[in-house]
């Protein structure tokens, strides 16, 4: 069977969706950590969007997290998890 798309193309079309929850969660009035997380990073040399990817790279990890475990959703440790990220990491 043929898929319409590569893996590498579903991988990128999920980063995708990944950066639109990460802006969305920047102008959400419930996640002040995320907009605090990408001011940091800026501060300590990333460039925006390079902030915001790496947002999106742990928003991913949190992600995968839920599939794999069938557990909700750890907005606390998604939290905890943006205030250890750092710009080499």
């Amino acid at each position: 069977m043929d898929l319409p798309f590569s893996e590498d193309d579903a991988a990128d079309r999920f980063f995708e969706d990944l950066l639109d929850a990460v802006d969305q969660q920047l102008a959400s009035p419930a996640t002040p950590f995320v907009s605090k997380t990408l001011d940091r990073l800026v501060r300590e040399g990333l460039e925006p969007e390079e902030a915001r990817e790496a947002i999106a790279r742990v928003l991913a990890e949190e992600t995968d997290r839920v599939v794999r475990t069938k557990r909700p959703f750890d907005l606390e440790g998604y939290r905890k998890s943006l205030e250890r990220i750092s710009p080499g990491s």
